[in-house]
């Protein structure tokens, strides 16, 4: 999943979409983060950092963060892109048992009323489609020690469509899945942040009650190459 990858150390992020990093020579270096969330707890000036390289000449920026390793000694995965990639070489493999048995994986179907895009439907013959929606997990909030997630990190009109979208397709007599990608390594179990995001958290609790599967996957985020 990750190749290839510099290490450096995190400056700032600014902008929502730059951060500046210094390289091990001392270089500062500007870099695409591929994350729009709030990125809480993920960012944290003087934290360690991995950065991929792009041979796209049409790039603005070259480089794209993909990794931190958080003082506190959590490894994440901050370019939420790469959440559907864990998840589909998961579904692939079927090591996901709640949504094992399917042979055929479709990404990015459209589907529902308010005109979304699932982000895997699985199929079979002899069972019901399943609507996969894929959450990525990064909020760790106090205390660490006791591992526990939240989503979003900050508001969210899209999370909340999906929620709606989701418990329309379970009406209907399909599979509806919440299928949290947790990217922190700190991370033991997810739930709605209804600190930050009223709304989504209760539509979460109608999600569940109308019959919306939620699991957590915990993709590897540790390279042999980076560990400490």
């Amino acid at each position: 999943m990750f190749k290839d990858l510099q290490k450096a150390t995190l400056i700032r992020r600014y902008k929502r979409f730059l951060a500046d990093i210094e390289l091990p020579n001392g270089d500062v270096l500007t870099i695409y983060c591929p994350n729009t969330g709030a990125m809480t707890g993920c960012a944290d000036s003087g934290d360690q950092v991995w950065y991929s390289t792009s041979n796209n000449l049409k790039r603005k920026y070259k480089y794209t963060w993909e990794l931190t390793f958080t003082k506190g000694g959590h490894w994440i995965c901050v370019n939420t892109a790469r959440a559907n990639q864990f998840v589909k070489e998961a579904l692939n493999n079927s090591e996901i048992e709640a949504l094992s048995g399917y042979s055929n994986i479709k990404a990015e179907v459209k589907y529902g009323a308010e005109n979304s895009r699932i982000d895997f439907l699985l199929t079979e013959d002899n069972q019901a489609d399943c609507y996969v929606e894929v959450k990525s997990c990064t909020l760790l909030e106090a205390p660490i020690a006791c591992g526990k997630g939240f989503f979003p990190d900050t508001i969210t009109t899209r999370g909340q469509k999906h929620l709606r979208e989701l418990i329309e397709m379970k009406q209907q007599g399909f599979r509806s899945v919440l299928l949290f990608a947790v990217l922190h390594s700190g991370i033991k179990s997810v739930q709605a942040a209804g600190h930050i995001d009223v709304k989504y958290a209760q539509l979460f609790e109608q999600a569940k009650k109308a019959g919306v599967e939620v699991y957590c996957y915990h993709p590897q985020l540790t390279l042999p190459c980076l560990e400490e």
